[in-house]
C-alpha cells in the first residue's frame, strides 16, 4: 500500500471555538485536544485514503499559557514565539502539550489513547523528534528519575566539550535588544552565559529572524575551533544518549515512524549509530527527514532514513509550474536528479512550513494544484503527504497573531481553522467548492491505495517523446505511465487554465520496456470521473484525449 500522510496540528485541529482573537490566549480562542480526534473523525481521514496520521507538535514545547499549578515550569514570555508557542521549540522531551489535554494530569493517558484510536482505525502514528535545537528554558519534569537533564552537568565556561549539551559564549549575556516589553523598556529574559542559538548562530546577539527563542544542542561538533568545524564523536557524546533515549521512550510508545526536523543540522554520523540501535528493537518504525541540501540526500538514507522531503525538488519544481514559472516538462529533470533513491522522497504540495495553495500568496485557488498532486500522488511510490485543511482549499489568510498574514496556517497561536472545524465536525457547512475539491482529494487518494500499478508497479516518462508533438503542449501537460501485471494507468496532468484536446503519443520503447501488447478498440477508464471511452493502444501511436482546465485523466486499461 502507498504511505499517505495526513499531517495535523492537534491544537488547531480540533479547535470549535470561532472567537479568533489575534494574539488571543487559551481562554479567548481555545485548543483543540487529543480526545476531540474521536473515532469518527479518525474514520473520516482514513475514508480520504490516509494511512498515516502525522500528529504535528505533540511533545511539550515553550509556551507563554501558565501551567505551573500542574508542576510544569512557566517560561518566560518573551522568549516564546506567539501566546501558543512554537512546537519546536521543546521544553520537556518526556512529555506532551498540557494544552492538548482535558485533564493536565492525565495528559500523557489521553495522548496514548488517541494512538491506540487511530491504530483501531487501521492508521499509523507519526510524531515529531525535534534533534537539533531546545527551548531557551528547557527543563525537564517528567525524564527518568535517574537521567540528568540538558545542560545539568555542562561546563558553561567552556565554548565547547563533547560533554556539554550546549554550546555557551563565555560569559557574554543574551541580548535581544529587539524584544521589548509594553512599557518599551529593554528585554527582561537574562541567560548568562548566552547560548549559541538554534539555527547556528554562534552569536550572544540573534536577531528577530533568527530561531532565537531555541538553544543549539551539542553532537560533538566544534563549530568555532581554529579549523572552522571539526568532529569528535569518539567517545560518544553526551546528547547522542540522551537523544537515543528519547527515541527509544518514545518507540515504546507504539508509535510507528518519527519525523525528523532539520535532520541536515544534526551530524549523518550520528543518525547512523541512532536508528540502527533504534530499528534493532523497533524494526518496523520509519524515520522521515526533513532536509533542503540534495546532496546529502544519499548519506542520510544510508544512514537509515526511509523517507525524505523532496521540498528543494519536486515541490519547488511543481509549485512553479502551477504558478506559470516552470514547464511541466522540467518535472522529468526532478524525478531524475534523485531517480536511484526515488522511493525514499516524500512529496507533498503543504505543509506547516510551507504557504497554502489557495492564499494570495502561491496560486489563490485551490483548484489550480489539481494536476499537480495527481502528478505528486500517482508518480512512483514514494509516500505523499497531506496537510490537514488542503483537501478542503483552506486558503491560510488569516491574521492569527504572531505568524501575521503570510499564506500560512499558524504554528505559533491559539486558532481555529473554519475549514476543518467544519469539516471534520459540521461538514454539512461545508460549501460545494470545499465538497468537489474533498471528493477530488479522496478519489486520488483512493486510487493510490488501491491501484497496485501505483503502489508497486513500473513508472515510464512519456515526455520526451511528446516535446515536438503539435498534438501535445509540455508548458502544460504531463504524461506518464504505470504499470503491474495486466493493468495500465495513462495519466496526463493538464496545469492549463484552458480545457485542452490532446494526443499523447506512447512509443515502442514503452511497449517494450513495460511488456505491452498492442491493441486496436480498447476500453479505458477514467479512475477519476468514472467515465468509459475506447481508444486504439499502439506503439509509436497516440491516445487522444479531452482534458478539463486544472485537471487531468487517470485512464485504466486491462491488457
Amino acid at each position: 500500500m502507498k504511505p499517505i500522510i495526513y499531517q495535523m496540528l492537534p491544537r488547531l485541529f480540533g479547535n470549535k471555538n470561532q472567537t479568533r482573537k489575534p494574539n488571543g490566549t487559551l481562554e479567548e480562542n481555545g485548543c483543540g485536544k487529543f480526545n476531540d480526534i474521536d473515532n469518527e473523525t479518525l474514520k473520516r481521514i482514513r475514508n480520504l485514503g490516509v494511512t498515516h496520521v502525522w500528529f504535528t507538535g505533540v511533545i511539550r514545547h515553550a509556551t507563554q499559557t501558565d501551567y505551573s499549578a500542574f508542576g510544569i515550569p512557566r517560561q518566560h514570555p518573551q522568549v516564546v514565539k506567539g501566546r501558543a508557542g512554537s512546537p519546536y521549540a521543546i521544553a520537556d522531551y518526556y512529555d506532551v502539550d498540557p494544552d492538548l489535554a482535558d485533564n493536565v494530569n492525565q495528559r500523557m493517558a489521553e495522548f496514548d489513547s488517541l494512538v491506540h484510536r487511530t491504530h483501531g482505525q487501521g492508521m499509523k502514528v507519526i510524531v515529531d523528534f525535534v534533534p537539533n535545537h531546545v527551548a531557551r528554558e528547557y527543563q525537564s519534569v517528567c525524564k527518568p528519575e535517574n537521567e540528568p537533564d540538558f545542560g545539568e552537568n555542562d561546563a558553561p565556561g567552556m565554548h565547547f566539550s563533547v560533554n556539554n549539551n550546549f554550546y555557551y559564549l563565555w560569559g557574554q549575556p543574551l541580548e535581544l535588544p529587539f524584544l521589548e516589553t509594553e512599557e518599551n523598556s529593554p528585554s527582561s529574559y537574562e541567560e548568562i552565559p548566552a547560548k549559541a542559538t538554534g539555527n547556528d548562530q554562534f552569536s550572544n546577539r540573534p536577531t528577530r529572524n533568527d530561531w532565537y527563542e531555541t538553544v543549539k544542542l551539542n553532537y560533538g561538533v566544534d563549530y568555532c575551533d581554529a579549523g572552522g568545524r571539526s568532529e569528535h564523536f569518539d567517545p560518544i557524546p553526551d546528547t547522542w544518549q540522551k537523544m537515543l533515549n528519547i527515541l527509544l521512550f518514545w518507540a515504546s510508545k507504539d508509535v510507528d515512524a518519527f519525523r525528523c526536523d532539520m535532520v541536515f543540522m544534526v551530524p549523518v554520523a550520528f543518525w547512523k549509530w541512532a536508528i540502527a540501535q533504534v530499528k534493532n528493537e523497533y524494526p518496523n518504525i520509519k524515520f522521515i527527514g526533513e532536509i533542503y541540501d540534495p546532496p546529502l540526500y544519499r548519506s542520510y538514507i544510508d544512514a537509515g532514513f526511509d523517507w525524505l522531503y523532496d521540498k528543494v525538488g519536486m515541490y519547488d519544481c511543481l509549485r512553479d509550474v502551477v504558478c506559470g514559472r516552470r514547464p511541466a516538462s522540467s518535472i522529468t529533470a526532478q524525478w531524475q536528479s534523485v531517480d536511484d533513491i526515488l522511493d525514499h522522497m516524500l512529496y507533498f504540495l503543504e505543509n506547516h512550513d510551507e504557504q497554502r495553495i489557495a492564499s494570495n500568496f502561491f496560486a489563490g485557488n485551490a483548484q489550480k494544484a489539481i494536476p499537480a498532486a495527481i502528478v505528486s500522488v500517482l508518480l512512483n511510490r514514494c509516500p505523499f503527504m497531506l496537510y490537514a485543511g488542503q483537501e478542503f482549499g483552506e486558503r491560510g489568510m488569516d491574521e492569527e497573531g504572531f505568524s501575521g498574514r503570510d499564506g500560512r496556517t499558524t504554528i505559533f497561536d491559539y486558532w481555529c481553522v473554519d475549514s476543518l472545524r467544519r469539516g471534520y465536525y459540521f461538514p454539512m457547512h461545508l460549501n460545494n467548492a470545499e465538497k468537489r475539491l474533498k471528493t477530488f482529494y479522496k478519489r486520488l487518494l483512493t486510487i493510490a491505495n488501491t491501484e497496485k500499478a501505483v503502489s508497486e508497479g513500473e513508472f515510464f516518462d512519456l515526455m520526451y517523446c511528446n516535446m515536438q508533438s503539435w498534438q501535445f503542449n509540455p508548458n502544460q501537460q504531463y504524461a506518464f505511465l504505470r504499470k503491474a501485471d495486466n493493468e495500465l494507468l495513462l495519466v496526463v496532468a493538464n496545469f492549463s487554465d484552458d480545457a485542452v484536446h490532446c494526443g499523447v503519443l506512447i512509443p515502442q520503447h514503452a511497449f517494450d520496456f513495460l511488456k505491452i501488447a498492442e491493441q486496436n478498440a480498447i476500453v479505458a477508464t477514467d479512475l477519476l470521473t468514472g467515465e468509459i471511452l475506447t481508444t486504439n493502444l499502439l506503439a509509436d501511436a497516440t491516445v487522444e484525449i479531452s482534458i478539463n482546465a486544472f485537471s487531468g485523466r487517470v485512464l485504466k486499461f486491462s491488457l
